[in-house]
């Protein structure tokens, strides 16, 4: 009986230590998977640029300025009503890569907007983007396509370059606005790379491939190269451009597609002719002169990465550098 009484005492013990384990084990996970969740969340900035443009124009009228007029310019300040301005102006900011990894934060960004705007007010983006993958620029276009969806007047600003996957984006604005210089189009469809076939047989090299379906591969980098392969990646190349024709013929029907889906780029000036652009136009200018009319801001929503990506950013730069 006592051998009983002692070894329930004993289980009862070793039972409460390995339940207050697993309590402390699951605490640790739950503590872990929170802070990676809040590592992983970002946050949305905003900042107003009609106080930005007023501390700049404060600062030069300080310099600038006499002591005269400096004091009438504060009386007219002083008696001047303030106009309360219902109309407001989201700006957006999109430098996009060869994988349009911003799209991410615009997409964040677009909701935010969403969530607040009216169809009285305008979005204007600040687009730069020499292209990419197809499915990449495809989603960011997408994601501009909401809010000419919710009947948000779009302004997209090209003060350097939108081309290929960029005029993609650019092409769904109600109207495209760019810098005298910038580089647009190259409505084309691209697709290279190296084979080292020859290269490996020369060295006694053997490489092989299985391949369940005929078009799995079509060009390999080691593989001998076939005229089959050759010619359908041709055909998938065609059909990738004629989606992208029809999507910017769609967008800009007063373009004459086939004049200007030539994989070519022409600058600004050069593109007000072909209808790529409406207006020559830096994104300053544009912003200056809806200063007066609207509320701006700039919505930027920032993306936080792990410590890790952290890392290999900065190693890349370190390297690059």
């Amino acid at each position: 009986m006592d051998f009983l009484i002692n070894y329930g005492f004993f289980l009862a013990k070793t039972v409460t230590i390995v339940i207050a384990i697993l309590v402390v084990i699951a605490a640790i996970v739950a503590l872990k998977a929170k802070a990676k969740a809040a590592l992983e969340m970002g946050s949305l900035d905003i900042q107003s640029l009609n106080e930005k443009y007023d501390e700049l124009a404060d600062a030069m009228n300080e310099c600038t300025l006499t002591k005269a007029e400096k004091k009438a310019k504060k009386k007219n300040t002083k008696n001047k009503k303030t106009d309360e301005k219902s109309k407001r102006l989201f700006v957006l900011r999109f430098d996009g890569d060869i994988k349009a990894s911003g799209v991410d934060a615009l997409r964040e960004s677009i909701t935010a907007i969403l969530l607040s705007a009216s169809q009285e007010d305008e979005v204007l983006l600040c687009l730069e983007s020499g292209g990419g993958m197809v499915p990449h620029y495809g989603l960011a276009a997408s994601q501009l396509q909401r809010i000419r969806n919710a009947n948000i007047a779009l302004t997209v600003a090209i003060d350097k370059i939108a081309a290929s996957g960029g005029y993609m984006m650019a092409c769904v604005a109600n109207q495209i606005i760019a810098a005298p210089f910038a580089i647009i189009g190259s409505i084309g469809v691209v697709a290279q790379l190296p084979n080292f076939h020859r290269l490996l047989k020369k060295n006694d090299i053997d490489f092989e491939q299985i391949t369940a379906g005929e078009y799995k591969r079509t060009l390999t980098l080691f593989g001998e190269n076939t005229k089959e392969g050759r010619e359908k990646l041709q055909s998938e190349i065609n059909d990738t451009h004629a989606l992208f024709k029809s999507f910017v013929g769609m967008h800009r029907p007063e373009v004459v597609i086939d004049n200007i889906a030539t994989g070519e780029h022409w600058y600004a000036t050069q593109c007000l002719e072909r209808k790529l652009v409406d207006s020559i136009q830096t994104s300053d200018d544009y912003l200056l002169s809806k200063k007066t009319s609207h509320q701006l801001f700039e919505v930027n929503y920032k993306v936080k990465q792990s410590l890790l990506k952290r890392f290999n950013f900065l190693a890349r730069q370190l390297f690059l550098g």
